[in-house]
């Protein structure tokens, strides 16, 4: 065999492998690609359905704390002049416990029609759009692990999207939650979902359904970054840990660090929010925010800070390790 005869093969040869290992990192890629993406393989339909269906059965369940919360945050600190006054509500249980004394345990339910509500509009559009947004904001073609700034930006712009339609639900929501118990002969504003919708239009106008939407676009998209941005990343951090699957215990982990970071990044506009929508004496997201530092001092915008991660935190732990399962079976269900 002659020397140009083995040059020959071995250019061949070579050709051969490079063309193996090219054809092979493309199936690899291919592969990533679909295991990228298999997980979010569910029609928008199935999504927000799972989404809604989830944040529904967490309202159902926290509904109670976040009555707390909102009444601690909308309780006023006493005037100058009435310095033996004691706050009416104190800590998370002690106000679950005056409310439940004075008021009864149904008192505690209140709001939970517009709640429903609220989570089947807002609850759906932030969790099903997340995925979509997601992915559009990264590319189709993308491979590899999400950065954290991509699911931020998504986070914060389901968020906004679902809260702007959403915001008269939570007005009514609020509203309801605020009203306590009542001197004798004095009834009730409204007497109940619908009846309160109704009035606010028929008393302040279409408009006023949009009440606190300034503040209130801003909270949901924070809290909305700082849970499913969080969630997303706490999960697939913990993921590569060894001995960690995708399974109960890593959504527990990663639910919990949601609502930590929900809380702490969102409290302070959570009290602006609930303040204005409860009250109409603020002008605007900055009157109210001036006022309540000049009255209340700044550690009032983390007031109700306990029952209020009792709240965030609880409602994560469900309603994702509800989401996870009800995804699951919506998967197993379009793909059959």
């Amino acid at each position: 065999m002659t020397m140009k005869s083995r040059s020959e093969q071995d250019r061949s040869k070579k050709n051969q492998l490079r063309h193996l290992r090219l054809g092979s990192t493309k199936i690899i890629e291919a592969k990533m690609v679909a295991d990228s993406k298999g997980k979010s393989d569910i029609s928008f339909a199935g999504n927000y359905a799972s989404s809604a269906f989830a944040a529904c059965f967490a309202e159902i369940c926290t509904i109670p704390l976040d009555t707390a919360k909102v009444r601690l945050q909308l309780q006023k600190s006493a005037v100058a002049g009435d310095g033996l006054a004691l706050p009416k509500y104190r800590g998370m249980l002690g106000t679950v416990a005056t409310i439940g004394r004075e008021e009864g345990l149904s008192a505690l339910w209140k709001g939970i029609v517009p709640g429903l509500h609220r989570q089947c509009v807002f609850g759906g559009l932030r969790l099903g759009l997340y995925e979509p947004v997601k992915n559009f904001y990264v590319g189709s073609d993308f491979v590899g692990d999400v950065p954290l700034t991509k699911k931020i930006l998504a986070a914060l712009t389901t968020g906004a999207i679902g809260i702007t339609v959403a915001n008269p639900t939570d007005l009514v929501k609020v509203r309801l939650q605020a009203e306590g118990k009542l001197p004798p002969g004095v009834p009730r504003r409204y007497t109940g979902a619908l009846n309160a919708y109704s009035t606010i239009v028929r008393q302040e106008g279409v408009g006023a359904l949009w009440t606190g939407i300034g503040p209130n676009v801003a909270r949901n998209a924070i809290i909305n970054a700082a849970e499913l941005a969080s969630y997303d990343q706490l999960k697939q951090t913990i993921l590569k840990i060894p001995g960690f699957t995708d399974n109960t215990v890593t959504h527990l982990f990663a639910a919990l660090g949601a609502g930590f970071f929900a809380v702490c990044i969102g409290s302070p506009v959570d009290v602006v929010k609930s303040r204005m929508m409860g009250d109409s004496a603020y002008k605007n997201t900055l009157d109210c925010f001036i006022k309540t530092l000049k009255n209340d001092g700044p550690l009032a915008f983390y007031k109700g800070f306990i029952p209020n991660f009792g709240r965030l935190g609880s409602w994560n732990v469900i309603m994702f390790l509800t989401l996870e399962q009800v995804k699951k079976f919506v998967r197993n269900l379009e793909s059959s």
